[in-house]
């Protein structure tokens, strides 16, 4: 078949089954693009779809959208600035006009916050671009745009993974979520944190770490004793109950099992946590509660960090607007649940709520552990006592956030690999639709007993990027032949490495917005995602002022 009528047979089946879902009794939706997630990536793709004229329907397992923008990342991961561009620009534009009332500064004046940010300002009067941000700014913006684009969304969908899309002549159809509701359209994108339409599809991917030697790598596979963020133990400390004796047994948190020989793959994942919003405005501090299934036991091995002189522990309550914080991981023992995460991208919709579970309880047990715990160091405890969960953010979740910080899933296997070869700019990137700068980031995957019977920490690596680079076309779509009308920009096909480099928030949208756009130039053309004129979708990046290299 001429590629130009390459997913013709698919429109014509979506036409017999919308027919046949509406005579069943089972509501069928029908777009021209149907986009599975919430995440940031989503709304912007979606944003593009209805800029370009065409209709969309997100459909969103999330009832708060917009992702980890949403729920605490507000200190964000920007690397350098200049290349965010497009849509992605427009969301920090829109930070900016934010803040740029007085009745967005309750808790503090915009005075009293300054303009820190990672490395430049948060604020950039010049540009009108704002990247640091409050939870629910992220999410208010997100949902004006929903509104400004007329943008459908249903919330609260999950796809059926096990029967759930169809697919004909490598194209899929639709797919029903577990409601029983069908979505159909001419063109897909997952832009989930899990790649969970992806691998419904059948679309190739990988989990964990590959060994160097695949793609001549350095930084990729096991990293024992590369300490590069300072979130290793620094001081020996005994890994045993009774320090000193492996007979007393492993305290909690560690794992029983050797790392591997470095340079090795594996199928371990990079540790997630919750990004915190803090606050240690008295009326607007909540303070931490017990949670249930507390057990201090889980926590030994902080009493011991602090007892060999540690003190980093406010290190990463990075601030934001109206005195609150983004606090992520910091230190060889923190929110980073290591080590317990492994099974969670194959995991089944139970599987995953029950590993959720456990880091809400992990993490929430920590704070609580810190606060009460008589053996914490009583300065450390008092100033901690000073903080507590921001009142005013997610307010319907008793001030948690809403999501998981999935930091690697899936990644997909598709018609171009990214690795650390074409962040580090020693081989060049064919057709790119976006660009990346931040340092390749990876958080510890596995704590484990070193041979003298200490504790440790393996895999976290943070590898400076000597300049932006470009990311390919290539690496938002499946290989040829896999599936003719898909597109994905969150589980990019990358080497664990580079996605450690690609996985920021603001690459998301920008590669959310270039998926989006090669969708609509398909439809026009009536080809599949493989066969896009490369240069007519150049063109119109850059006339979105997306930036490509």
């Amino acid at each position: 078949m001429h590629r130009k009528f390459a997913y013709l047979p698919a429109i014509l089946f979506i036409i017999y089954i919308a027919c046949a879902g509406f005579t069943a009794g089972n509501k069928v939706y029908t777009a021209d693009v149907i986009i599975y997630g919430g995440t940031s990536a989503a709304i912007t793709a979606a944003a593009e779809v209805r800029k370009a004229g065409k209709t969309v329907i997100v459909v969103s397992p999330d009832t708060h959208l917009g992702g980890l923008s949403s729920n605490g990342l507000g200190f964000t991961d920007t690397g350098d600035k200049s290349v965010i561009g497009g849509l992605a620009r427009e969301f920090y534009h829109y930070v900016y006009l934010h803040y740029q009332t007085d009745s967005s500064w309750k808790w503090q004046s915009k005075a009293q916050y300054g303009n820190k940010g990672q490395g430049t300002p948060a604020i950039d009067g010049n540009e009108r671009t704002m990247w640091i941000f409050e939870p629910h700014v992220a999410e208010d913006i997100f949902e004006n745009w929903i509104k400004e684009y007329g943008i459908t969304v249903l919330r609260n969908e999950w796809l059926n993974r096990e029967t759930g899309v169809k697919k004909h002549n490598g194209s899929i159809i639709s797919f029903t979520t577990l409601s029983g509701k069908t979505f159909s359209g001419k063109m897909f994108i997952d832009a989930t944190y899990e790649g969970d339409l992806m691998a419904a599809a059948g679309v190739s991917y990988t989990v964990g770490r590959e060994a160097n030697s695949k793609y001549n790598e350095q930084w990729n596979g096991v990293q024992t004793g590369v300490f590069q963020h300072g979130h290793h133990f620094s001081t020996p400390i005994s890994a045993y109950k009774t320090p000193g004796d492996p007979a007393s047994g492993l305290l909690p948190r560690i794992s029983e099992n050797k790392p591997g020989i470095n340079g090795e793959g594996d199928d371990k994942i990079q540790a997630y946590c919750y990004r915190m919003c803090l606050s240690n405005v008295p009326a607007n501090r909540v303070p931490f509660a017990k949670p249930q299934g507390y057990d201090p036991s889980q926590y030994e091995l902080l009493v011991r960090v602090f007892n060999a002189g540690w003190r980093e522990l406010f290190n990463k309550f990075d601030p934001i607007p109206n005195k609150k914080t983004d606090t992520n991981n910091h230190g060889p023992f923190s929110t980073d649940d290591i080590g317990m995460n492994y099974d969670y991208p194959d995991a089944s919709y139970t599987r995953r709520k029950e590993i959720i579970k456990e880091h809400e309880t992990y993490q929430k047990g920590l704070l609580y552990f810190i606060a009460t715990d008589p053996r914490i160091p009583k300065d450390v405890q008092a100033e901690f006592n000073t903080w507590g969960l921001a009142k005013d953010e997610f307010t319907d979740n008793g001030n948690w956030p809403h999501q998981l910080y999935i930091r690697e899933a899936r990644r997909m296997t598709g018609a171009f690999v990214m690795t650390e070869n074409e962040v580090m700019g020693k081989s060049p990137v064919p057709q790119p639709v976006g660009m990346g700068s931040y340092s390749l980031d990876s958080h510890n995957t596995q704590r484990y007993v070193t041979d003298e019977g200490y504790v440790q920490n393996e895999g976290d690596i943070g590898v400076a990027a000597p300049k932006p680079y470009s990311i390919a076309y290539g690496s938002i779509i499946p290989k040829k032949g896999q599936c003719n009308n898909l597109l994905v920009p969150v589980c990019v096909s990358g080497s664990h490495t580079a996605f450690g480099s690609i996985r920021m928030e603001p690459v998301f949208m920008i590669l959310g917005e270039s998926a989006a756009t090669a969708a609509v130039i398909a439809i026009n053309n009536h080809v599949a995602v493989q066969d896009v004129d490369y240069a007519q979708l150049k063109a119109k990046l850059l006339e979105q002022k997306q930036r490509l290299q």
